[in-house]
């Protein structure tokens, strides 16, 4: 065993020795050569910089560009179909959109006071739909004045900002501008969703690009019967629903909580009946502090409540709006004709000048040669996309109260279009993808 462990030992070099040196140099040619294949800590740096603007340039490229490539082979003469087509440009573009970091949430409804402060301003200001806000559900955004805010509510990447800002016309710009800042600093894009003319202006201003989204159907009180020719079709189904007997009153704000649980077994038949989920964001929600802020137009048979639809107005008694719209499923065919003829003149008679029916998405974008590709895009969408919403069907039924058709806007920062921030909307409207499958 000592003759065994005396052999394992190596034998020392002396100093000065050949070995000695032979080591040494190779230590020598080692170093030189770790020098010059380690790059020093600025290329490095640099390096890594370019790698991360590439990163980040693809995920922009996926995210604004690669649906508008999408929905050019999908508008050519291809053989893609329609509704294939929009099924795989959304796929892509919500696949692209959460490449990127995940940013803070901002879901934390209002504080007591921020609502105060909105209530008090809804009061001085024209648009009765702003009367939303009273949901709970969006976040708010005061002006450094005080007198306008901003309703937004997060989904994805983007802030998505409800409606014109509430308040004065002076106070938008300021306001508009502090909130595309905030979505900024928390890694989002600024999205301002059915905004109206007036707002263009300001997207000049501030850099955002509007799109129009629909249009928004308008009464006027002031000139609205049912007299005339051009009024017969509904005259009709007026005096057959009345014939039928049908009865309309207006339940006043301060009586809604009596009727409350008859609303209530109404709407969940309705949901039950469309196989839906409540909404929210741009629509109302059946929550009984927000239907009793109001009144409500309810249709009855033989005593029992079979349809109903909440009204939203301004402190001004100017301008009014429809929000929830519900009814018994196959009561009477003319049941909401009845509830809407009535309800206008309920308002006219009271003194309001207005009455806003809400939104006809995607309606009347036109589809000239030299139009916009997100208009061919809406077209295609508003012609095939009956699977998720009736499209067709609200135009028409809107319609037959001869409304003002007053065009609406999406308007987005950054570049290409707005597919991806509409994708967001959407799931805030929807409730997320289970909602939106299931209208």
């Amino acid at each position: 065993m000592a003759d065994i462990a005396h052999l394992e030992e190596p034998s020392e070099p002396v100093a000065g020795s050949p070995a000695k040196q032979s080591a040494q140099s190779a230590i020598s040619m080692g170093r030189v050569l770790i020098d010059r294949l380690t790059p020093d800590t600025s290329i490095l740096l640099s390096f890594g910089f370019v790698l991360f603007v590439i990163a980040l340039g693809v995920s922009v490229f996926l995210e604004e560009n690669l649906v508008r490539l999408g929905w050019s082979l999908l508008l050519s003469n291809t053989n893609i179909q329609a509704p294939t087509g929009l099924a795989l440009t959304l796929l892509i573009g919500t696949l692209a959109t959460n490449r990127l970091r995940r940013p803070r949430r901002c879901r934390k409804p209002p504080a007591n006071d921020e609502m105060n402060r909105a209530v008090e301003i809804l009061a001085t200001q024209p648009n009765a739909s702003a009367g939303l806000v009273r949901l709970g559900d969006k976040k708010l955004l005061f002006s450094d004045c005080g007198n306008a805010f901003i309703m937004y509510a997060q989904q994805g990447r983007s802030w998505v900002a409800l409606f014109d800002p509430i308040g004065p016309g002076s106070a938008w710009s300021g306001l508009t501008l502090k909130f595309m800042e905030h979505a900024r600093k928390s890694g989002c894009r600024a999205v301002f969703y059915q905004v109206s003319p007036d707002f263009l202006p300001l997207t000049v201003e501030s850099g955002l690009k509007p799109y129009k989204l629909g249009e928004q159907a308008v009464v006027d009180l002031t000139n609205f019967d049912l007299k005339g020719g051009t009024r017969i079709r509904l005259r009709r189904a007026v005096n057959r629903a009345v014939r039928d007997g049908l009865e309309f009153s207006m339940i006043e704000a301060d009586d809604v909580p009596a009727a409350l649980d008859e609303l209530r077994s109404v709407s969940r038949a309705w949901l039950t009946a469309q196989n839906a989920t409540e909404k929210g964001f741009s629509l109302g929600t059946f929550q009984p502090q927000y239907v009793a802020t109001g009144p409500v137009g309810v249709i009855r048979i033989e005593g029992k409540i079979v349809a109903f639809a909440n009204v939203l107005s301004t402190g001004s008694a100017g301008d009014a709006c429809i929000d929830l719209m519900r009814h018994l499923p196959n009561a009477h065919q003319g049941m909401m004709v009845l509830l809407f003829v009535r309800i206008m003149e309920h308002l006219r008679a009271a003194g309001f000048r207005t009455l806003n029916l809400g939104m006809a998405p995607l309606a009347g974008l036109s589809t000239h040669s030299k139009a916009p590709l997100w208009n061919h895009v809406g077209e295609r969408i508003f012609q095939n996309g009956e699977r998720f919403y009736n499209f067709r069907g609200v135009r028409l039924f809107k319609d037959k109260f001869d409304p003002e058709w007053q065009p609406r806007y999406i308007a987005v920062s950054g570049r290409g279009l707005p597919i991806v921030s509409l994708v967001d909307v959407t799931m805030l409207i929807g409730g997320g993808l289970k909602g939106i499958l299931r209208r």
